[in-house]
């Protein structure tokens, strides 16, 4: 086997394209993923991580990829991130107020994707659509564009009365979703929430909260040649040497013919990646 590089691993890049393509990330190295379909592929823990942030090496890693200190103090390790309705800014006691003003007191897209069925999401609108991508969404539809992160995540809260707002990860692994009318579900859920959102736009701004009823549906495709029957997880904490021959990628997992792995799980692990 040839080494193709080591070092701290980041998340994939994914470039929209029919289908996606995706490249390893190894501190500033960038290595094509797609051409190695159908080749043994190894990953090798090295032994070290060290904080994505401040470069600390650390025992564990918190938050995909922090140090202890740094999930403690860094705004983009808060509760409210996973929970932007809880978004704390206006009170004063946001950790790092320019880093939300940065990117949470921005243009926000609430959506609709389908990768193990319907769920509702939302994301910043210049991560469309990497962010359907990193979920393995085979469809994806903007359905309103909202001011704040905050603002998506009380819109969020609101529709998930309703609709999922998680994937099922094993269902994803083991082929694709089957094809949901996402527009007819837009349609569905703005009228039923139409007050709901109402109030919303009375306390923020009618111009905060604006459907999107002209966009259309995404479709994405992946580089898989073959699911596997059985979904197994591979863990490089527990097993630091991941091999098998790659059968596909689709969000942030590798899919080899050994089990799958969830790449964006190990962000800040030094590894070494061949092939």
């Amino acid at each position: 086997m040839a080494l193709l590089g080591q070092g701290a691993l980041h998340k994939m890049s994914a470039e929209l394209d029919a289908p996606v393509r995706y490249a390893f990330r190894l501190d500033e190295q960038v290595l094509p993923v797609n051409p190695l379909l159908g080749q043994h592929l190894c990953i090798e823990f090295l032994g070290a991580i060290h904080c994505t942030h401040c470069g600390r090496k650390t025992r564990k890693s918190f938050s995909q990829g922090y140090c202890y200190p740094c999930f403690t103090k860094l705004a983009q390790c808060d509760s409210c991130i996973m929970s932007p309705e809880r978004c704390h800014y206006a009170a004063g006691t946001c950790r790092e107020p320019a880093w939300g003003e940065q990117f949470c007191m921005t243009e926000h897209i609430v959506y609709l994707a389908n990768s193990s069925g319907a769920k509702v999401g939302i994301t910043r609108a210049s991560q469309v659509p990497t962010r359907w991508i990193d979920q393995g969404a085979s469809q994806a539809l903007p359905i309103l564009r909202v001011a704040t992160r905050q603002q998506s995540g009380l819109v969020e809260d609101l529709l998930r009365a309703e609709v999922t707002d998680r994937t099922n990860w094993r269902a994803l692994l083991k082929g694709d979703a089957v094809a949901v009318d996402l527009p007819a579900l837009r349609e569905q859920l703005l009228q039923r929430f139409a007050a709901g959102i109402g109030k919303l736009q009375q306390r923020f701004g009618l111009q905060a909260i604006q459907p999107l009823a002209d966009s259309a549906v995404l479709e994405i495709s992946y580089p898989v040649q073959a699911y596997p029957s059985k979904v197994a997880s591979l863990d490089l904490d527990k097993t630091p040497r991941v091999e098998g021959t790659l059968l596909g990628i689709k969000g942030q997992y590798l899919i080899l013919d050994t089990g799958v792995i969830n790449l964006r799980k190990y962000t800040a692990y030094q590894v070494a990646i061949s092939a």
